[in-house]
């Protein structure tokens, strides 16, 4: 039997390989195209965290490749035990595809207003009277999930698809978009051409604290160009602390946001502009170009997640079995 040391030596190890292999799926990254197929896998598994995404993006490929499994792109994903809660079990000799799993502590304190006053209770620790108990990450572990086709037993639903739009838009979604932001506290208007608005194809103004779409754009594009601005609104705002960042990478996570939300809906968009790993990520200070990549994919896609959970649409699963 292990000891405790030897324990989390294997954890550490685990740890140590799945950084590797997320540094590399980060590397893959080097173009907008690249970024957006990213983007559009994490629309569609935006259950996970981004981090997770890339991971299971790249060990689902490389599955495809061994002809492990007969799509390259996974339907539903889940842990061994989820798997057997739904009838279905991974078969023999299916290694997983190893993510990052959080750890959580529980810390106790008697003036919660303070925040150097918590302390983290051992296991099976209760806490004083008069005390409050919260739950703080801590940290991650390894964990494995499987995709569906590594299992056998019994059926599930189709995963949801949304029909491929081109040059129309989902019902419902301008007007959904358009709520959004109007409850923002911005009026959201159409303009005749790129003329009105600095040659752009959407503008928003926050002194005014309006939104403008060009007209002369197809209804998809001007659901995508709404979502972009839509973006802006609740990120880059002049209260914002990120609002004063440089204007590429502000335009970069607004239009991945549009991507996401996009793809969720079954919509093309073009890649964004810019070249990532190469021009990108490398140009923020004190970071690697994977912390770069990792913060902004989960920005970016908590803000789609919030976008997409709130409107009346049609849209593609979260990559859970139901």
């Amino acid at each position: 039997m292990a000891t405790n040391e030897e324990s989390r030596a294997a954890r550490d190890a685990k740890l140590d390989e799945l950084h590797e292999r997320l540094t590399g799926a980060v590397e893959q990254l080097v173009t907008g195209e690249d970024w957006k197929r990213a983007l559009e896998f994490a629309a569609k598994f935006r259950a996970r965290s981004f981090r997770n995404t890339l991971l299971i993006f790249a060990q689902h490929e490389a599955a495809f490749e061994a002809g492990r499994v007969p799509s390259p792109m996974p339907s539903y994903v889940a842990g061994y035990k989820q798997w057997q809660a739904l009838g279905r079990q991974v078969e023999r000799g299916q290694a997983g595809y190893m993510i990052f799993a959080p750890v959580t502590g529980r810390f106790a304190s008697s003036t919660p207003q303070d925040p150097g006053s918590w302390r983290r209770l051992d296991r099976f620790e209760k806490p004083k009277p008069g005390e409050v108990v919260r739950s703080r990450l801590v940290g991650a572990k390894p964990a494995y999930v499987w995709d569906v086709a590594l299992t056998a037993g019994d059926p599930i639903p189709e995963r949801p698809t949304v029909a491929a739009l081109t040059g129309e838009a989902p019902s419902g979604l301008w007007e959904g978009l358009a709520a959004l932001i109007e409850a923002e506290g911005f009026t959201v208007q159409r303009v005749p051409d790129a003329a009105a608005i600095e040659g752009a194809d959407g503008l928003t103004h926050y002194g005014t604290r309006t939104v403008s779409v060009r007209e002369d754009l197809s209804p998809a594009e001007q659901a995508v160009t709404l979502v972009h601005e839509l973006a802006h609104v609740r990120m880059h705002g002049p209260d914002n602390e990120d609002g004063t960042r440089h204007r590429g990478i502000r335009e970069v996570e607004a239009e991945s946001v549009a991507v996401m939300v996009a793809a969720a809906h079954g919509m093309e968009t073009t890649a964004p502009s810019a070249l990532y790993v190469a021009e990108w990520a490398n140009s923020v200070k004190d970071k690697s170009p994977v912390e770069v990549v990792q913060e902004t994919g989960e920005k970016v896609r908590k803000v789609a997640g919030s976008i997409l959970d709130a409107l009346p649409t049609m849209q593609a699963g979260t990559g859970d079995p139901p």
